[in-house]
């Protein structure tokens, strides 16, 4: 949609594609039953939970992990798969994110299936992309009818600090709604007044494409602790799941190669993909972030139906 809420393109009326095997074809689940799933594949005491990690010191070939709340272990190899702010990342590499440019401020309506109806009118149980001004609104809905959303915007990386928002105030967002996202439609306006608080501003990392570090035959990372980037391709989670898949094969692999071999052989692919993956979301991100971001959209998903 545009700024107003007006509906350029739509396919809630597309035969849906169900073949695994369409290049376009992308089945969704919601992250909370994915996780379930999966923790419910698993042997029972496999997942510790409650354990706060602080830091880890080498101890032989391995490592010694210290938590705040629980005994110290032994681990021969470490898997770093702690997201974004990784506390494991440093024991490999000092390589920094950049900001991508791009801040998020996300919203949550937990019944937002029932006292939203300006917007459920629009969403009909799916997802919406308003583009306006180089500004957007992305949300979307889940199985229990919660509806999240994100307002999205150029900004300086300080805008957090510096915006003078009080994010447990709605009214105090909503007021900054309207005055940063001039000429948008009040049919938005629901959303911030009807969202749970605190809204969480989200501003948007990037590792560098480049990134190299040397592998280590006791400690690797995967997911946003390894390549973090902006959500503008939609493929952070695939390539975290992508990347425990592969790890698990390249460890499981041949027993000649060694582990720091096996180790290096997954960094580098993952490190291949994931740059070519991050390169196409910062160029998503600026495409959505435009001036003409609804024609440039509208293009693309055109050019899925021919």
């Amino acid at each position: 949609t545009d700024q107003n809420a007006k509906i350029f393109f739509s396919d809630h009326e597309k035969e849906k594609v169900e073949n695994f095997g369409d290049q376009h074809f992308r089945p969704e689940i919601d992250r909370g039953v994915l996780r379930k799933i999966l923790l419910d594949s698993l042997e029972p005491q496999t997942v510790v939970w409650d354990s706060h990690f602080i830091t880890m010191e080498r101890q032989g070939e391995g490592w010694l992990l210290h938590f705040k709340n629980a005994a110290s272990v032994y681990a021969d190899l470490v898997i770093g798969s702690d997201g974004a702010n990784s506390k494991l990342r440093p024991y490999l590499t000092d390589i920094k994110p950049f900001y991508s440019g791009i801040t998020m401020l996300e919203g949550n309506v937990y019944d937002g299936e029932t006292i939203l109806p300006n917007i459920n009118a629009l969403l009909r149980g799916g997802k919406i992309m308003a583009f306006g001004n180089e500004k957007n609104i992305l949300m979307g809905q889940k199985a229990d009818g919660e509806i999240g959303f994100y307002a999205s915007f150029k900004t300086e990386e300080s805008w957090v600090r510096d915006a003078g928002v009080d994010f447990s105030d709605r009214s105090a967002v909503l007021a900054w709604f309207k005055k940063y996202y001039v000429d948008w439609d009040p049919v938005w306006f629901e959303l911030f007044e009807n969202s749970a608080t605190p809204f969480i501003p989200r501003p948007i990392y990037c590792m560098p494409l480049d990134q190299r570090w040397e592998a280590q035959a006791n400690l690797t990372i995967i997911g946003d602790a390894a390549h973090l980037m902006p959500p503008f391709a939609g493929e952070g989670v695939n390539m975290a799941m992508l990347d425990a898949l592969e790890l698990s094969r390249a460890l499981t692999a041949d027993e000649s190669t060694t582990l720091q071999d096996a180790i290096a052989g997954f960094e580098n692919k993952m490190r291949e993909s994931a740059s070519g993956m991050a390169k196409e979301s910062l160029d998503n991100g600026m495409k959505m972030h435009s001036e003409n971001a609804l024609q440039t959209m509208l293009d693309f998903f055109g050019g899925f139906e021919k």
